[in-house]
C-alpha cells in the first residue's frame, strides 16, 4: 500500500486502516486531530471571474508562461469614481453621518435605472453617495461614457448644493431681521469645552508651582569675589593656597543670629565655622 506523503491526510488514511483492521489501537493523537483538523491545502487556480469586478486592462485568465500564482484584483466602478469625487471635493468627507445601522437592510430607492435622470428625482440636498450612484447609473442604463457621467453628476451636485447653500443664508438673515437670538455653535461650544480644559491645567501648575515654592524654606547663598563667568583655570585657587588663604566653604546665612556673646554679623559666622575644621589641611605660611 502506497504511503500517504500529505501532512492534512494523515487522519484521513488513519480513519481508513482502523476501519479495515490494519491498525488496532487508535493512535494517541486521533481524536484531537478529528476535533481540530489540519487547513486543506490552497487551491493551484484562483476561481473564474467575471468583468463585473475585474479591471478591464487585467486578463481574466493567467498567460501560460507565468509561474506566479495570484488572485485576480478586485475593482468596482464606484469606488473609482467615489476616489475621484473626494479628490475633487475633500470637505464633503468632514459631512456628519450616522453609520449605526437599522434593524433591516435599506431598500433600494424606487427612482433607478431608466427613469433615474435627474440626481433631484432623490431629494434637493443629495448625499455624495447620491451622486456616485447616479453617475454609475447613466454609465449603466443611459449608453454615457464614464468621464461624461461624472462630469453631469457633480456639476447637479454642485448645483443642488449651491441652491441649499443660499436658502440657508436667507433664512438666516429673515429670522434676524425678526428678532430670532441664535446661541453658540456647535464650533463655538467646542472650542468654549477646550478653553475650559486648557484653565484647569494652568491652575494646576500654578498650584504645583506655589506648593514647590513652599518647601524650599531656605537657599544657600555663595558669595563669590570677582566676575561668576571668570575662569583662571585653577590658578587663581592655586595662588591663594600658596598664601596660605583658608577657603570658606561654609554657606553664607542671610539671616544675623543672636548668641549670648550678642549679635553676629554672617561674614563673622562663616568665618568661625571655617575655623572649627581645616578640610584641607591648609596651615598659614605653607607654600610649596
Amino acid at each position: 500500500m502506497a504511503t500517504k506523503r500529505i501532512a492534512s491526510q494523515v487522519h484521513k488514511q488513519a480513519s481508513r486502516l482502523l476501519r479495515e483492521g490494519y491498525i488496532q489501537r487508535e493512535p494517541a493523537w486521533y481524536r484531537a486531530v478529528l476535533d481540530n483538523p489540519p487547513l486543506p491545502l490552497p487551491a493551484r487556480e484562483p476561481p473564474s471571474r467575471t468583468r463585473f469586478d475585474v479591471p478591464e486592462e487585467v486578463p481574466l485568465t493567467r498567460p501560460s508562461n507565468s509561474k506566479k500564482i495570484q488572485p485576480l484584483p478586485v475593482h468596482y466602478i464606484e469606488d473609482q469614481l467615489r476616489k475621484q469625487f473626494f479628490r475633487d471635493h475633500p470637505f464633503e468627507a468632514f459631512r456628519e453621518k450616522s453609520l449605526v445601522e437599522g434593524a433591516t437592510v435599506e431598500s433600494e430607492h424606487p427612482i433607478r435605472g431608466k427613469e433615474w435622470k435627474r440626481l433631484r428625482q432623490r431629494g434637493r440636498n443629495p448625499s455624495p453617495e447620491d451622486a456616485i450612484r447616479y453617475a454609475v447609473n447613466l454609465y449603466e442604463h443611459h449608453d454615457m461614457s464614464l468621464s461624461d457621467a461624472y462630469a453631469s453628476a457633480v456639476a447637479q451636485f454642485r448645483s443642488l448644493r449651491s441652491e441649499i447653500t443660499i436658502a440657508r443664508q436667507v433664512a438666516l438673515a429673515e429670522a434676524e431681521q425678526l428678532g430670532v437670538e441664535f446661541g453658540p455653535s456647535q464650533t463655538e461650544i467646542t472650542f468654549m469645552k477646550e478653553n475650559k480644559a486648557l484653565a484647569t491645567w494652568r491652575d494646576t501648575a500654578e498650584q504645583n508651582h506655589i506648593a514647590e515654592t513652599d518647601r524650599k524654606r531656605w537657599k544657600a547663598v555663595v558669595e563669590r569675589e570677582g566676575r561668576p563667568d571668570q575662569w583662571t583655570k585653577g590658578q587663581e585657587y592655586t595662588r591663594l593656597w600658596k598664601e596660605g588663604v583658608r577657603p570658606v566653604y561654609a554657606p553664607v546665612f542671610t539671616q544675623p543670629q543672636i548668641s549670648q556673646e550678642g549679635l553676629t554679623t554672617p561674614k563673622q559666622q562663616a568665618a568661625y565655622i571655617a575655623s572649627q575644621a581645616d578640610f584641607l589641611g591648609v596651615r598659614p605660611g605653607l607654600s610649596s
